[in-house]
């Protein structure tokens, strides 16, 4: 299935990314469209994260919220999905919440990257020092909310990020644990929108994209063509 790819990248870089193994955490817009763009691009070790069920308000984002999938677990629909797609990717599913009590649930696994795509800060910054202590490569998605233009979407370093709410206050509290390595976002360099809400508003095509651009960087980083 792999046959287009191949004419570009070459059989031993497709061979490099079927030997990869990639955990996603956080199923939602951002990384549902990097598992989505890993797997049909040749990662067939993937391991998936997530306690949430598919929920009516995810369809205007998520590519496995549609109304049958309604109330059903995200990283079982998920897992048939993937297999779906690529009947020889091995996957690991993973129903939790991680947290500093489950992430050994995730870590008995080796892992060559690692994609957060959460939403919560604390596991964000455990999964920052993790990786780091672990030395796995790994990226972080930081704010798609209130956002509209996918063309500001971009992979650069988390003391670089500007107008990013999120990536502000990852950066204050990785500061506060002194960390100086190089830790790689996925972040917008826009300004985001004002809402009269709490909950963020969302533009398909930002997370998407930004799930796009995450695989991506994973891709390129395996087969060394950044």
């Amino acid at each position: 299935m792999f046959e287009r790819l191949e004419e570009l990248i070459g059989n031993n870089n497709i061979e490099k990314l079927h030997n990869k193994t990639v955990a996603i955490i956080g199923l939602g817009g951002v990384g549902g469209y990097t598992i989505e763009t890993l797997v049909r691009n040749g990662i067939e070790n993937i391991i998936i994260v997530d306690n949430d069920v598919v929920d009516i308000t995810n369809k205007n984002r998520q590519i496995i919220a549609l109304d049958s999938t309604i109330n059903k677990s995200k990283v079982q629909i998920f897992k048939e999905r993937i297999n779906d797609i690529n009947k020889k990717c091995n996957v690991i599913a993973l129903n939790i919440f991680l947290n500093e009590e489950t992430k050994k649930e995730l870590f008995k696994y080796n892992i060559d990257y690692l994609v957060d795509a959460c939403d919560t800060i604390s596991t964000k910054i455990m999964l920052i020092r993790e990786c780091l202590n672990r030395n796995i490569k790994f990226i972080s998605s930081m704010g798609t909310g209130n956002k509209l233009d996918p063309t500001k979407l971009k992979v650069l370093e988390l003391k670089k990020t500007s107008y990013d709410p999120l990536a502000k206050v990852i950066r204050r509290e990785i500061n506060k644990l002194n960390i100086n390595d190089r830790i790689m976002v996925l972040s917008s360099t826009e300004e985001p929108i004002k809402t009269n809400v709490r909950t963020p508003g969302s533009y398909s095509v930002v997370p998407n994209i930004a799930g796009i651009l995450i695989a991506d960087y994973i891709i390129k980083d395996v087969i060394d063509k950044t």
